[in-house]
């Protein structure tokens, strides 16, 4: 072995340690040795000193290392390409956090740079939070940094890719990346053919909590069902169903409309053989609806409330029972009537929207801190010179709420001293409530116009605020980390439910007010006990922040939409994803379940709403997904966009009309 080669690597040792004395000293043995032709140097310690030089130039390794395992990666046969590069992103990050940690800020930053762009697409949110990240002792005090440092990466891979990437890692003696990647990562190696693509949101999970803490958790017994003495029940009981029958009978009308106007057309015989050949499939799919979801309902099972419940007042209660009796039945072959509601000139202020149960009102939070409620029974009584003049392009079925008109068409309410984030109609619609970035939330009277009550509790701003499906009850989501349970009735929280490592960004009531979701810029949903405000679920999969949830009709199934346009369908019981449905191109805002729970409506900043058919998607197994390769697109049944309108909110009423709302933007 080169005993210069030695020589030099033990003298620049001691010149960065600063140890001059000894550098001296070792110079003068050296001379001493070289005069008297001294024997070498033992061959295991010259060994050891080699690889301590080697380790001391880390910067270089992990440069080199990552960039060759990238290269390698990008050139593999497309078959196990995508499954190989799901290593490389948190290869780069521990790649990047472990420079920081031993020093050497400028070479992180400079590799940071270099490679950021091959995850910028997936990972954005992560790497603008990694960027802060300038010295050791952030490692520590951020907690993303920190959860990420503590736990393991879980990526599930074929067994033929993982003896690819095990032979690259020994064939090049790649000591650095082999490290990492048994340090940080977690193989979970199936038998087989590699998964489809399509399949990333599930085999890819980078959470701070961790799996084994969520197996934990999801190992908890919880209640899905439906409450006792519901409305809906009472209604079965009296058999005040309307009957297939009578239903295929009120499409079968509708269908005619249709059918008269192709006819106008059209002429001839043509136009009636397809009448009746429409008739006959509209009536047997309306029959067929009407059956699945009468068996749905009377399959859920019952469970008492932990909650004392609301008296509903007796003409409530007659008009809801009126509304279930007139309910529209649902499906893949009968999609609901959609009413828009666009707010124009909002000059970008309209920060959120809501809309009451039967459509009647609508609700928007500004952020000059003002709200404004429109009563669409009012609206519809303008004159001429309202501001529906010039949108003769419009169809029928869209309403323009003017955000800025001189003859005012809404109720002004004010009170918040910051932006409103958040507004929610009560089940009855006599109260809304909102939230601001001023840490409180308000509750207003839609009969007095006034404020009644403010909330304070939160320390932060407070993102989100949703009343409990039976009133009386709301939860809240906040910046500091944390949700909460209120009842109208009492200024503190009665539960707050802690344990999210970010933001909670929405939240959610169950159906049958036992549970609440959380969504949070953690990635992760969580489903809480409102009894005991403990965490029963937490549901592991998205990529980027949760910005939406809605809850199945018979409770079993739960809907999350997150940043990426990314929806998962999750069944409560198990914790586990159902399906992944994939079409919107940005951030989903909305989603919101038909009333029998066969339809899922959801919309996006994309401008569109989209209708999925939710029953398929939870019965396509796993089996049939691989053979048929990628199934998602398959699901949503229509898409429907807007002109310029990214959608806010959707709100499927008790007669099963959807409802719609955002604010238009400037077209480019």
């Amino acid at each position: 072995m080169d005993e210069e080669e030695i020589e030099k690597a033990v003298i620049a040792y001691l010149k960065k340690k600063g140890f001059k004395q000894t550098e001296l000293a070792l110079q003068e043995e050296q001379q001493l040795r070289n005069k008297n032709n001294s024997p070498s140097t033992d061959p295991d310690i010259s060994k050891h000193i080699l690889a301590l030089s080697d380790a001391e130039n880390v910067p270089a390794q992990y440069q080199e290392g990552y960039s060759k395992l990238r290269s390698w990666a990008y050139s593999s046969l497309d078959l196990y390409k995508h499954e190989l590069l799901r290593v490389l992103y948190p290869v780069f990050i521990h790649c990047f956090m472990d420079l920081v940690a031993k020093g050497h800020i400028q070479e992180a930053r400079a590799f940071f740079n270099s490679f950021r762009e091959d995850h910028e697409m997936m990972h954005s949110r992560d790497l603008q939070k990694l960027e802060g990240v300038l010295s050791p002792s952030h490692l520590e005090e951020m907690e993303f940094a920190h959860s990420l440092r503590q736990s393991k990466v879980s990526i599930k891979i074929c067994q033929y890719s993982y003896d690819l990437l095990i032979q690259y890692l020994h064939k090049t003696q790649s000591i650095t990346m082999l490290g990492i990647i048994n340090e940080r990562i977690n193989f979970q190696v199936s038998p087989g053919q590699p998964s489809s693509i399509s399949d990333d949101a599930e085999v890819f999970t980078l959470v701070g909590s961790g799996h084994d803490a969520a197996n934990l958790v999801n190992r908890k017994e919880i209640h899905w069902g439906l409450l006792e003495d519901s409305l809906g029940e009472k209604l079965e009981k009296a058999g005040g169903r309307i009957t297939d029958s009578d239903k295929a009978d009120g499409e079968v009308k509708d269908g005619e409309l249709e059918e008269n106007k192709k006819r106008s057309v059209d002429g001839g015989k043509g136009g009636s053989t397809l009448k009746k050949l429409k008739k006959d499939k509209v009536a047997a799919a309306t029959g067929k609806a009407s059956r699945s979801e009468s068996s749905t309902a009377s399959g859920a099972p019952r469970v008492k409330p932990e909650l004392t419940l609301p008296i509903i007042p007796t003409e409530v209660e007659h008009s809801i029972l009126e509304d279930l009796r007139n309910r529209v039945q649902l499906s893949s072959m009968t999609l609901p009537s959609i009413s828009f509601y666009t707010f124009i000139n909002t000059h970008n202020g309209l920060n959120c929207a809501s809309i009451s149960h039967d459509g009647s009102l609508v609700a928007g939070g500004f952020s000059d801190s003002s709200l404004k409620v429109w009563d669409m029974a009012k609206l519809g009584q303008q004159t001429g010179n309202s501001p529906l003049q010039g949108e003769n392009e419009l169809a029928p079925n869209e309403n323009i709420l003017n955000a800025n008109a001189k003859g005012r068409s809404y109720t002004l309410f004010r009170g918040h001293s910051g932006p409103v984030y958040s507004t929610t109609f009560s089940p009855f619609g006599d109260f809304f409530l909102s939230s601001s970035s001023d840490s409180t939330i308000r509750l207003w009277s839609t009969k007095l116009n006034a404020n009644l009550v403010c909330y304070k509790g939160h320390n932060y701003p407070v993102w989100d605020v949703q009343f409990s499906p039976m009133g009386h009850y709301f939860a809240s989501a906040s910046h500091d980390r944390t949700a909460r349970i209120w009842s109208v009735d009492r200024i503190q929280p009665l539960r707050i439910m802690a344990g999210h490592l970010s933001d909670v960004d929405c939240v959610q009531w169950h159906a049958n007010c036992n549970y609440v979701a959380t969504g949070s810029s953690d990635k992760t949903v969580r489903l809480w006990d409102v009894q005991s405000g403990e965490c029963v679920r937490i549901f592991i999969g998205h990529r980027s922040m949760i910005s939406s949830l809605a809850m199945s009709p018979d409770g079993r199934y739960m809907a999350s939409g997150d940043e990426d346009g990314k929806i998962m369908m999750w069944d409560l019981a198990s914790g586990r994803c159902v399906s992944p449905l994939v079409g919107h191109s940005s951030c989903v805002w909305s989603l919101s379940f038909s009333c029998e729970g066969s339809l899922l409506a959801s919309g996006s900043a994309d401008c569109t709403v989209k209708i999925w058919d939710v029953t398929k998607s939870s019965k396509v197994s796993k089996t049939e997904e691989n053979k048929n390769g990628n199934t998602n697109r398959l699901r949503s049944l229509k898409t429907l966009p807007t002109k310029s309108t990214p959608v806010y909110a959707l709100q499927f009423s008790r007669r099963n009309l959807l409802f719609a709302a955002g604010a238009l933007t400037k077209i480019a």
